[in-house]
């Protein structure tokens, strides 16, 4: 049973058995990545982050989530700093704690397919600088797109976390979720990560999908919520319940909103009993008056999403592109049409076939709903990276995309939805020759591999050359 010293809840509340008992809950920190992401558009930088390092690596974390997602593109592009050296800078001090980082797949840390030697090479020169943990989903959760992400973390020696992508469509379902989950643990991962990026979770769906996967997989499982629709904190609570391993939270003054529940509250909720995991309230006073500080810094990039927003039942945009596409309008002086681009998001991904809001289809649909919203006619401006993923060159929608954007973006051509990689040429060596003696070392080589519009400016201002 889950109490110690109860077999049921207290009277009042009604009686229910707690499955997992004697095992400790294990906590996951997102603050570095995924609560920055959310709340402050990515915008902290590595200098203001190593002053809680040390404090973090002694509260007794299952892992600390640091890079990937967007870390590495705002590092590159906003605040000039070299994103493989944050890597280094967390291994100065987090000498206890794993060090986990976001991998999209086939997608690396971009917003596009890159050939499986750039995946290779890219996963060889994390595993060095530091990762210990390659969290790998595919937005699409095309698990053809992950492939070669998972041998590389094999031949690394390192752990590979997967991950199911939880949305709400007519073509997702538990057994869905579970089915790709049960085919990550056969490719190898030792520990399933379940992503509610858009904060759409019951209590109810927490407890069916959580029992369902702890049936039927041999390897643990975390939920990852975020608290934008409300629910996250019972959606927990009912995770537990059903034998969920691990959580992911945010200290609470980087939590809610957004961003994720409140491991202060957990710890609270959870003393005394079989679950109780040990952690001290005591860690976590210094370190929330230092994120305090750091919030109050950044405030210029803060969201204005603040409570609870049941609008995210529809459109499920992510909590970290929320953060993002409220900076972007911002600064084009069109935040007031935020609520018409986000009811526009529901449209665009129902045509596109229902992908998970997961990085990069989110950044697609909710481009093209700007677009459409912008412009007033919707798909009369097309990016390029709406019309590839049409191509196939994302992979394999859930559902059928719609007619109408088929036509519009593709003309009388057809999709191809052969594997993406399988379409494309190497790319490391062509990199390095257009870089010549710009590159200093693999990893410059593998930034301007992903990111080339930029990295060239980056790179000249980092060795200081013209």
């Amino acid at each position: 049973m889950f109490w110690t010293k109860r077999t049921k809840y207290p009277d009042g509340i009604g009686a229910a058995d707690f499955i997992n008992a004697g095992t400790p809950l294990k906590f996951n920190s997102v603050e570095f990545r995924d609560g920055q992401q959310s709340l402050l558009a990515t915008r902290m930088t590595t200098a203001d982050m190593a002053p809680l390092l040390t404090r973090m690596d002694q509260v007794g974390y299952d892992s600390i989530e640091m890079w990937g997602g967007a870390t590495f593109d705002v590092a590159v592009r906003f605040l000039k700093e070299d994103p493989w050296d944050r890597i280094r800078e967390f291994k100065k001090y987090v000498k206890k704690t794993p060090l986990k980082m976001v991998l999209r797949a086939q997608n690396l840390v971009g917003y596009k397919a890159y050939p499986d030697d750039i995946v290779e090479k890219f996963v060889e020169k994390a595993a060095e600088a530091g990762i210990d943990i390659f969290l790998i989903f595919d937005a699409l959760q095309d698990l053809r797109n992950c492939e070669s992400a998972f041998k590389a973390v094999k031949k690394a020696g390192k752990k590979i976390e997967g991950s199911v992508q939880y949305n709400i469509s007519p073509f997702h379902t538990t057994d869905i979720f579970v089915q790709n989950a049960l085919e990550q643990e056969k490719l190898g991962a030792s520990l399933m990560h379940v992503e509610d990026m858009a904060g759409l979770m019951t209590p109810q769906a927490a407890y069916e999908l959580i029992s369902a996967l702890k049936a039927k997989l041999k390897i643990p499982v975390h939920l990852h919520c975020h608290c934008t629709g409300g629910m996250a904190e019972m959606a927990y609570w009912e995770a537990i319940r059903a034998g969920v391993d691990g959580i992911d939270v945010c200290v609470s003054s980087m939590s809610m909103g957004p961003a994720h529940p409140p491991i202060e509250s957990f710890l609270s909720a959870l003393k005394g009993t079989s679950r109780d995991p040990g952690i001290e309230l005591g860690h976590f006073k210094s370190i929330n008056d230092d994120f305090l500080i750091l919030r109050k810094k950044y405030a210029e990039y803060e969201t204005k999403l603040i409570g609870v927003d049941v609008d995210c039942l529809e459109h499920q945009v992510p909590g970290g592109m929320l953060s993002s596409l409220e900076s972007q309008l911002t600064a084009m002086n069109l935040y007031d049409r935020l609520p018409e681009i986000l009811k526009e998001v529901t449209q665009v991904r129902a045509d596109m076939g229902y992908p998970p809001l997961a990085t990069p289809s989110s950044q697609i649909c909710g481009a093209q709903a700007t677009t459409n919203v912008i412009t007033g006619k919707r798909y009369s401006l097309m990016s390029k990276e709406l019309r590839d993923y049409c191509r196939g060159m994302y992979g394999m929608p859930p559902g059928p995309i719609s007619s109408e954007l088929l036509e519009k973006a593709l003309g009388s051509d057809k999709p191809n939805m052969n594997k993406p990689a399988d379409m494309l040429e190497p790319g490391f060596e062509t990199a390095k020759n257009e870089l010549g003696a710009l590159a200093k070392s693999d990893e410059d080589i593998l930034t301007y591999a992903m990111f080339p519009s930029y990295a060239l400016d980056f790179l000249r201002t980092k060795y200081q050359t013209n």
